[in-house]
């Protein structure tokens, strides 16, 4: 069998660091991976230069060329989407090849605008052309169901942390505690929020809050912190090529989004061992149990949010249960290893093929240099 996964491009983002993952990590005897996407800050993670073919950034009439010629050369059997864009892409080149171009999978990692504005158009794609959708989060399958996506098109598979990387330690205990925020700085992730509640927290010097991350709206919120005079109590250090280092020298982290589907940094957060407090959005609960893993959210309230900060900071006993049971979920359901051996199944299942015992031995057994991402935005 033959697999090409493609994505757009390998900018900071959540799809992009799936695809690095997946081309660092898919392995399988009988299976022949091949990558495709334009270039960008993850390029220097892809691993094997050999099996991967270098898209255009806007050329779409050449990119469908350099695709098709890719699929015949190889022989392609599955068609690995992980945007709606490469979707399209899929269903062109299948027309092109009469159907001959491999099944179409597809792993939405985010809301598209045309499920926004068009969803009977959307439905009809999903339905009519991909073999398999993998969804991130049980939330995002039944979101797709109420949207009319066939169910038993749908195959639920998420993120995967890398455990050696996410390593859990144990914090020094110092008086100085540190709330932070690491996400894309954008109007959906909520950043005002997060200076909302920092401004709540002028009355505790002992509490310093950090944003890491970069985004269009960078600019804006500097000037937004200097507006509200947070300059002391709030600092943004930009982007981070070790988001583990981010999370794991925060006492606590904060994620404060209008929507989500299934972010990242919460699975790390909680590999880590940093106390997560969440807005309850998209498929965040299926991560975080309220009260035992984390803490959950109904609403942006300035009030609950701090009571919660403070809540932790006061009662160790409690921060530690949190912690424990954090990891020991991270570990049993959201393991990368568990993730590559989800998708090898989810590729075996679409070309009809037999799923072995030894499938997750297979994943495995290819060990290769440990992914090091510059890490921007965590999107889920």
């Amino acid at each position: 069998m033959n697999v090409l996964v493609v994505t757009d491009k390998l900018i900071m983002g959540g799809a992009e660091n799936y695809f690095c993952k997946l081309e660092n990590e898919l392995s399988h005897p009988d299976v022949k991976f091949h990558y495709a996407a334009a270039t960008g800050e993850l390029y220097g993670n892809i691993q094997e230069k050999r099996s991967f073919t270098m898209l255009h950034r806007k050329n779409h009439i050449r990119n469908l060329w350099i695709l098709w010629k890719s699929m015949k050369v190889n022989k392609i059997d599955i068609f690995h989407a992980n945007s709606l864009r490469m979707v399209l892409y899929g269903v062109v080149l299948r027309w092109i090849l009469k159907d001959k171009c491999g099944r179409i999978i597809y792993t939405k990692h985010n809301v598209t605008l045309l499920e926004k504005y068009s969803p009977l158009l959307f439905r009809h794609l999903m339905n009519r052309y991909t073999s398999k959708i993998i969804s991130v989060s049980e939330f995002e399958k039944y979101q797709l169901i109420d949207l009319g996506v066939e169910s038993r098109k749908i195959s639920t598979v998420y993120n995967g942390v890398d455990l050696k990387r996410f390593a859990y330690r144990r914090k020094k205990t110092v008086p100085q505690k540190k709330v932070g925020i690491l996400a894309r700085i954008s109007k959906e992730k909520n950043h005002n929020f997060f200076l909302e509640v920092a401004d709540a927290g002028r009355d505790h010097p002992d509490i310093t809050f950090y944003i890491a991350g970069d985004g269009p709206d960078f600019n804006e919120l500097k000037l937004q912190i200097e507006k509200l005079g947070l300059q002391e109590n709030v600092h943004m250090l930009g982007g981070t090529n070790h988001p583990e280092e981010f999370i794991r020298e925060m006492d606590i982290l904060l994620i404060t989004s209008h929507r989500e589907v299934f972010p990242m940094v919460v699975l790390e957060a909680m590999a880590v061992g940093t106390p997560i407090i969440s807005i309850d959005r998209g498929g965040i609960k299926e991560a975080i149990e309220n009260g035992k893993s984390g803490y959950l959210i109904s609403e942006h309230s300035t009030e609950a949010f701090s009571r919660r900060i403070e809540y932790i900071f006061t009662n160790e006993l409690k921060r530690l249960q949190l912690i424990k049971e954090a990891r020991k979920k991270v570990e049993l359901n959201f393991s990368l290893k568990k993730m590559i051996e989800r998708t090898l199944e989810v590729y075996l299942t679409v070309n009809g093929e037999p799923i072995s015992s030894k499938t997750s031995e297979w994943s495995t057994q290819t060990q290769k240099t440990p992914l090091t991402m510059e890490v921007q935005n965590r999107d889920g």
